[in-house]
């Protein structure tokens, strides 16, 4: 069986061999193994059970949380040729019963579906009169009330190992600590299941950490840096995306907005516009999440801090699903944390408040950290990053600019701490340290300790930035519900010169220029960059031809595959990754003649192996 999927994943979707985690997911559906997949976003997780599901007798029946990621992913299917449909809300009368039709014709292989759908009244008994090849359930954390997307709806499915016997059910998710993966296994009822867990790094991404003081401007540049490419900025709150869309839309970006104060019919248009390339950029809120599926997202923004590690690390993740270069940026400022803190606090629940304001404080030092933002995350998800140097982060590329005199900056601030007796947060040390005359100085007659005044160069702001930049490295911790800022082990060695800590320069208005990563020269490597761009205007307009977004025609790692083959007979295009049968058929002589004329006008070699 496992030899027929194989066949299956070249014909349907030109690839050669599958990765080592997808085989063994794969292993698993066709044994009938129940199984939990944590796979990163664009690691291949449809694949486990897509691939499977067309070799395998009978249907499978595929749960999703949103229309619109239904819909991305049954048009991809469509054209590879696989016979694939969905049932949701957004369809007519006629095109559900069209559908139900298909389905008792055994005429579809896949069939998605929402929560609802599938445990809704009379559709099981409805299911249970066919043959079904396997059950996946997809964005599976949202099952759990320990993750970060958790969905009530998503807990009903505890009844499909009971109405389905023999059947096996399979969870798939980006992003599950180690609680969340226990709590999935445990809601599902799931048994003897195997606990598939890949690598949390996405190699391909390259994160940018930054404090600014106008992120207007700040993303405006970047997305003119990225003119022409797919991008996405987050922002924190409703208001915030409506700014940020009137400033890019004045300078003539092609933008559109996106949250839940909008209806949902303009929020699905203006993702429909994103998804076919009639706009560059979303400017969103995290309701913009999920129902992603768009392979060539080149650059995300977070125009502000994101709530937890697991959205952030969720978010970031929607560049670069086609595992080609893509950039993250996250722009912050001291008041974001209080901005979400506000935010979060709106519960009467203190036990999902705590949770909240915690995997918060987790952001917060990622963001003042001065750490590998590849090895910070995978250590957050319990991995560990096999590199010393990832070469895809501003701090490993030297993009961050330390203090010269780190030690004697850093040893004025644990000093500081020491006087205070480790009994104050880390504004009152600021304060002290910078010379303020606040009354909170002054009455507790800080201004007459020894270390008042000791950066009294520098602002408030960033000496409070130093003071989290040393939390984030060990040598000072946070205690108490007051977040009292103390001295740790390590710290006591930086006052003695045994360690030198790593602090930021202070914030300036011009960006330094950033240094290209090994991971862009190399994807870029061989590509002929005219004809990749003349590619996608061929693939935008069969695309608009067809109804579909452009990238389900074909993904920019295929187009750049083709810019370096430049392929002009069928053999030659055959071997494109990612070129199965059926788009071989239907797209191959259009992008094989375009390739020929570009090659001729432009004398460069074709069919290069």
């Amino acid at each position: 069986m496992l030899s027929e999927v194989e066949k299956s994943l070249k014909q349907y979707w030109g690839y050669d061999e599958f990765l080592p985690l997808q085989r063994r997911a794969i292993e698993c559906s066709v044994s009938g193994r129940d199984s939990i997949v944590v796979l990163p976003t664009g690691g291949g997780k449809s694949l486990c059970y897509q691939a499977p599901a067309v070799s395998m007798d009978g249907m499978a029946v595929v749960v999703s949380p949103l229309i619109s990621l239904m819909k991305d992913q049954v048009d991809s299917l469509l054209q590879c040729g696989v016979s694939a449909a969905r049932l949701d809300s957004s369809m007519t009368v006629y095109e559900r019963d069209q559908v139900i039709k298909a389905v008792s014709l055994e005429q579809v292989k896949l069939l998605y579906m929402s929560p609802e759908k599938l445990v809704s009244e009379g559709f099981i008994e409805f299911l249970q009169g066919f043959k079904l090849s396997l059950i996946a359930i997809d964005e599976a954390h949202c099952v759990s009330m320990w993750g970060h997307d958790f969905r009530p709806e998503y807990r009903q499915l505890s009844c499909l190992k009971e109405m389905f016997p023999g059947v096996a059910v399979h969870a798939y998710t980006a992003t599950a600590t180690e609680n969340v993966r226990g709590d999935i296994a445990v809601q599902l009822k799931l048994s003897d299941h195997e606990m598939l867990i890949g690598s949390f790094d996405r190699a391909n991404l390259i994160y940018k950490v930054e404090q600014v003081q106008d992120k207007v401007s700040r993303v405006c540049r970047i997305v003119e840096e990225n003119k022409g490419n797919s991008g996405i900025v987050y922002c924190i709150r409703r208001k915030d995306v409506d700014e940020m869309f009137k400033q890019l839309s004045a300078r003539g970006v092609k933008a559109l907005p996106y949250h839940a104060g909008m209806d949902a019919e303009a929020r699905r248009i203006n993702q429909e516009a994103f998804d076919k390339e009639r706009v560059d950029v979303m400017v969103a809120t995290i309701a913009f999440g999920m129902g992603i599926d768009k392979s060539n997202v080149r650059y995300v923004v977070h125009a502000g801090m994101p709530k937890s590690l697991e959205n952030y690390q969720q978010e970031a993740g929607r560049a670069g699903r086609d595992g080609l270069e893509a950039q993250c940026y996250l722009l912050y400022s001291n008041g974001d944390y209080q901005v979400w803190k506000f935010i979060l606090s709106q519960t009467d629940d203190l036990a999902a408040k705590k949770v909240s304001l915690d995997k918060l404080s987790e952001v917060y030092n990622f963001c003042h950290s001065m750490n590998c933002r590849h090895a910070a995350l995978v250590e957050y998800f319990g991995q560990n990053l096999d590199k010393d140097n990832c070469s895809a982060c501003d701090v490993c590329l030297g993009d961050v600019e330390e203090m010269e005199e780190a030690l004697i900056v850093a040893q004025k601030i644990l000093s500081c701490v020491v006087r205070l007796n480790q009994s104050f947060g880390a504004d009152q040390v600021s304060m002290v340290l910078t010379g303020s005359k606040d009354k909170r100085v002054t009455e507790r007659r800080h201004d007459q300790l020894s270390t008042y005044g000791l950066l009294k160069d520098f602002s408030k702001g960033v000496v409070r930035d130093w003071t989290e930049q040393l939390v984030s490295q060990g040598y000072l911790a946070k205690q108490g519900e007051f977040n009292v800022v103390c001295l740790t082990k390590t710290g006591g060695e930086v006052l003695k010169g045994l360690k030198v800590p790593r602090l930021l320069k202070p914030l300036t208005d011009k960006p330094k220029p950033a240094r290209k990563s090994k991971v862009v020269e190399q994807a870029w490597e061989g590509v002929d960059h005219g004809l990749f761009e003349r590619l996608r205007q061929v693939r935008k307009e069969q695309a608009d031809l067809k109804g579909v977004p452009a990238f389900v025609v074909f993904g920019d790692a295929a187009l750049r595959d083709m810019a370096r083959i430049r392929p002009t007979t069928k053999r030659m295009f055959n071997m494109v990754k990612g070129v199965g049968q059926a788009k071989s058929t239907k797209y191959g002589k259009k992008f094989m003649r375009e390739i020929a004329i570009y090659c001729k006008e432009h004398s460069v070699g074709t069919d290069v192996v």
